[in-house]
C-alpha cells in the first residue's frame, strides 16, 4: 500500500489496459532525493498458484492491486524520437534546400494529407498520420522521408492498426533518387552507450509498485536491469537491452504507453543473455510480456525490440541486408541458430499474429510452435503473456505454454486435425459414407456411387456406355435427388433431352417406329418432363466450332457446384476434348496429368465424375467385352480412376437375348463402395429403361 505522506515521489507509471482500475493515471511532480532510486531493502513479492481460483470459471479481476490517494498534475512534454524506429539527425542535416521540386513535392504532400512544413531532405520526419489521426493519443507514427534533391517522398505509418505506406514525386520527368528509397537508410554507424551517458536510474518505488500491480517481482526488474530515466518532470522506464551483460540499446516507456528507443543502436532481442545456448525459446511480442514470463518461470525468454507488424507480407523473404524491420533476428542468429524449438507467444490480435508469421517465415516453421492465450470470456481471449499471468496467475500462464502446439505447414497436417472429419465418418452422419445406390439391385453389391470419385466407363462402340449413365442419373436423382452437370459432345442437345424424358417418364418421346406400341408422352407429360430437365441438368457445351479442353470443361463444373449445388459431372466422351498437349510431353504423361486433374476437382468439390472413354480399334475383335487396359490413350485410364466399368451388348442371338447388357465392374479402389464383379441389366428399347433380371443367362 502507498504510504499517504510520502515525502519524495517519483512520478507514477500509467497502465492502459482496459481495466480502470490498473495505475494511476498521470505521474507526479517530485523533487529527487538520493534516497528516492535506490532499491528499498526488503523480500520481493513472492507469487505462488495458492492464491488462485480452483475449479471455477476464473474472475477478471488483478490478482494485485494498490490503490492510491495521490492528487495528480499534468505530465510535461518529453523530448524524443517521435517513434522507435526513427533516427536522430544533426542541425546540419536538417537544413531546408527550398528548390523548386521540393516546393511542388510539398504541394503533392498536402493535397493527400501530409504537411510537412519545415522538414527538410535526405532525413526522416515523424509526424501525425492523415489517415489514422495517430490513434486516440495521437501518436506521431507516421515516418517521412524525403530524397536530397527534394524530387521525391516516401512514408510508411508504423501504427500496428494502420500500416498505410506510400510515395510520390514532384515532377516525373526530373532525375530523382525515388528508387533508392524502397527502404529506409540503414544507420551507418553503430553508437556505443553507457548507463551513466543516458542517466539511467534504478527505480524508484512508485514504479516498483506498478510492476507489482502488475505481477511482476522486484527480483525479476533487477535481474532484467529494469531502470528509469528522468525527463524534466517526468520519469519514464528504461528497458536495457543487453548482449554478454553489455549495454546495447535502451528502450523506454512513458505513461501514456509510447515507446521510443536510443537511435543509432543496434536493434537485439530484449533478454538476449537468457537464451544463450538454449534449446528451446520463447519469443513474445513486448518487454512485460518477457518478464512475466520469468514470473511463471520461463527465463529463456526473449521479445522482439519493434513491436508487430499490421498484416504478415505475400512477399518472399527479403536478403539480410533488405530486411530493415527484421534486421535484431539477423544480429541474434548465433543465439537462436542454435535452438531445436522456438515458442511464438506474439500478442492474440491480428497484428500479433502477422509478427508470429513473420517470425516463423524467417526461422524456420518446421521448428516453430504457436501459443493459444485463453478466453476471457465468450467473446474475448486474453491479448498477452502478461494480461494472463496477472488474470489467471503464473501457474496457468505455464500450462498455457506448455500446451503450445506445432506452427502450422501448408501442405502437412496430422490426423487429429480430421478427427471430426473421421467421427462423422464412422458415425455415417455426413450421409452418403458408403455411396449410394445405383438403383440397380444387380449392382448394389457391385459399385455404388460415392461422391468425390472418378468412374471411367468404356465398351465398343454402339455397346449402350452413354445411355447407360443417363439411365443411372435419372434413378439418381430419383432416389437421393442428385442434380447433374453434363459435358456430352456426342449428343445433339434435342437428342439427348429426348433420352432422358424417356428414361424419366417411362414412355416414348414419339408414336412411330420404336414407339409404336406404347403410348406417346403428352403435351403435360413433356412439360413436366421440361421442368424436371431444367432443375435435374446443367449443360457444358462450346458454342463455337473448337473442341472444349478439360481445364475449360472442370471450370464450368466448378461454377455448376457453387451456383446449382451439382452432385456429378459427366464428361462423354475423352475424343471429343482439346487435346493439345507440349511438344516433349508424351500422351501418357498428358493423360496421368489430367486424370490428377479431374480427380482433384471430384475430391475438392465432393462431385463423382463419370468419364466416357472408347477402347482403341481392336484387332479381331471376338465380341467378348473389352479390358479397361484396352482403352484408347493410356494405361492411366485404369490406373488412376477409382471405379472401372465396362459396358457391354449381347450381340449374338444364339448367345442370348438382344436385349440383355452385361456391367463388368473390373477395377474397385474403396472396397465400401463395392467389388469386382458382372451383373446383368435388360434394355428397354422404346423407353430407354434399364431394368433388373431375376437370373443372367448362361454366356456360355
Amino acid at each position: 500500500m502507498l504510504l499517504r505522506h510520502r515525502t519524495s515521489l517519483c512520478s507514477l507509471f500509467v497502465s492502459n489496459a482496459p481495466y480502470p482500475t490498473m495505475g494511476s493515471k498521470y505521474f507526479l511532480h517530485f523533487k529527487p532525493t538520493p534516497s528516492s532510486f535506490n532499491y528499498p531493502n526488503h523480500k520481493p513479492n513472492k507469487l505462488t498458484s495458492s492464491g488462485f481460483p480452483s475449479n471455477s470459471a476464473p474472475k477478471l479481476v488483478p490478482l494485485s492491486l494498490k490503490p492510491s490517494n495521490l492528487s495528480f498534475s499534468s505530465h510535461a512534454s518529453i523530448p524524443r524520437p517521435v517513434s522507435e524506429v526513427y533516427l536522430e539527425k544533426t542541425e546540419e542535416e536538417t537544413i531546408e534546400t527550398h528548390t523548386p521540386q521540393l516546393k511542388a513535392l510539398k504541394v503533392k504532400l498536402e493535397e493527400i494529407g501530409i504537411v510537412c512544413g519545415s522538414f527538410g531532405t535526405g532525413q526522416k520526419n515523424g509526424l501525425t498520420c492523415p489517415m489514422c489521426k495517430g490513434g486516440e493519443s495521437g501518436e506521431k507514427k507516421l515516418s517521412l522521408f524525403i530524397s536530397e534533391d527534394g524530387n521525391g517522398a516516401v512514408w510508411t505509418c508504423f501504427r500496428a492498426k494502420c500500416g498505410w505506406k506510400g510515395s510520390t514525386r514532384a515532377f516525373a520527368d526530373v532525375k530523382s533518387s525515388y528508387n533508392r528509397m524502397k527502404t529506409l537508410p540503414k544507420v551507418k554507424k553503430i553508437k556505443e552507450i553507457t548507463e551513466h551517458e543516458l542517466n539511467l536510474e534504478p527505480l524508484c518505488r512508485d514504479l516498483l509498485d506498478y510492476f507489482s500491480e502488475r505481477m511482476i517481482s522486484e527480483e525479476t526488474l533487477r535481474r532484467n536491469h529494469v531502470m528509469q530515466r528522468r525527463y524534466e518532470k517526468q520519469v519514464v522506464i528504461a528497458f536495457t537491452y543487453r548482449r554478454k551483460g553489455e549495454l546495447v540499446s535502451c528502450k523506454y516507456r512513458d505513461f501514456t504507453k509510447k515507446f521510443w528507443q536510443e537511435s543509432d543502436t543496434e536493434k537485439i532481442l530484449y533478454g538476449l543473455d537468457d537464451i544463450e545456448g538454449s534449446s528451446d525459446v520463447i519469443i513474445v511480442e513486448g518487454e512485460m510480456d518477457k518478464l512475466a514470463m520469468e514470473e511463471a518461470g520461463f527465463r529463456n525468454c526473449v521479445s522482439v525490440p519493434d513491436g508487430a507488424p499490421p498484416k504478415a507480407s505475400s512477399k518472399d523473404v527479403p536478403s539480410q541486408e533488405q530486411d530493415i524491420k527484421y534486421q535484431y533476428l539477423w544480429n541474434c542468429k548465433e543465439y537462436l541458430d542454435k535452438a531445436s524449438r522456438i515458442i511464438l507467444a506474439t500478442d492474440g490480435d491480428q497484428p500479433g499474429q502477422a509478427l508470429a508469421e513473420e517470425l516463423a517465415r524467417r526461422l524456420g516453421r518446421e521448428r516453430c510452435w504457436r501459443v493459444t492465450w485463453p478466453s476471457k470470456n465468450e467473446k474475448e481471449q486474453f491479448k498477452d503473456a502478461n494480461e494472463v499471468l496477472m488474470f489467471m496467475g503464473p501457474s496457468v500462464l505455464r500450462e498455457v505454454i506448455e500446451s503450445a502446439e506445432l506452427y502450422p505447414i501448408k501442405g502437412l497436417f496430422n490426423f487429429r486435425d480430421y478427427f471430426s472429419e473421421i467421427d462423422a465418418y464412422y458415425h455415417q452422419t455426413l450421409g452418403n459414407e458408403l455411396g449410394v445406390s445405383t438403383g440397380w439391385k444387380a449392382l448394389d453389391d457391385l459399385y455404388n456411387v460415392v461422391p468425390g470419385e472418378l468412374t471411367v466407363v468404356t465398351g465398343v462402340p454402339n455397346s449402350g456406355k452413354s445411355e447407360w449413365i443417363d439411365a443411372l442419373l435419372c434413378n439418381l436423382n430419383k432416389n437421393a435427388g442428385w442434380k447433374f452437370a453434363l459435358c456430352s459432345m456426342e449428343n445433339k442437345v434435342r437428342e439427348h433431352a429426348r433420352k432422358l424424358l424417356e428414361k424419366h417418364l417411362k414412355k416414348p418421346f414419339f408414336n412411330v417406329r420404336y414407339g409404336k406400341s406404347i403410348e406417346r408422352m403428352s403435351v403435360k407429360d413433356l412439360e413436366n418432363g421440361k421442368a424436371w430437365l431444367s432443375d435435374t441438368f446443367h449443360l457444358i457445351r462450346c458454342e463455337n466450332d473448337c473442341l472444349p479442353s478439360t481445364e475449360w470443361v472442370l471450370r464450368l463444373a466448378k461454377a455448376a457446384v457453387l451456383r446449382h449445388g451439382v452432385n456429378g459431372l459427366v464428361i462423354d466422351p475423352y475424343n471429343e476434348l482439346d487435346h493439345q498437349r507440349p511438344p516433349n510431353q508424351t500422351e501418357t504423361e498428358y493423360v496421368s496429368q489430367m486424370l490428377t486433374s479431374i480427380k482433384r476437382f471430384a475430391q475438392h468439390h465432393s462431385c463423382h465424375v463419370w468419364f466416357v472413354a472408347h477402347p482403341r480399334q481392336l484387332q479381331q475383335w471376338n465380341g467378348k467385352p473389352p479390358n479397361l487396359y484396352d482403352i484408347s490413350g493410356s494405361a492411366h485410364f485404369i490406373n488412376k480412376c477409382d471405379t472401372g466399368i465396362v459396358i457391354h451388348r449381347n450381340r449374338d442371338p444364339e448367345a442370348g437375348p438382344m436385349d440383355r447388357v452385361q456391367i463388368c465392374v473390373r477395377k474397385v479402389r474403396n472396397k465400401v463402395s463395392g467389388t469386382i464383379g458382372d451383373a446383368y441389366l435388360k434394355y428397354d428399347r422404346v423407353t430407354g429403361e434399364y431394368l433388373d433380371i431375376k437370373e443372367p443367362r448362361d454366356t456360355k
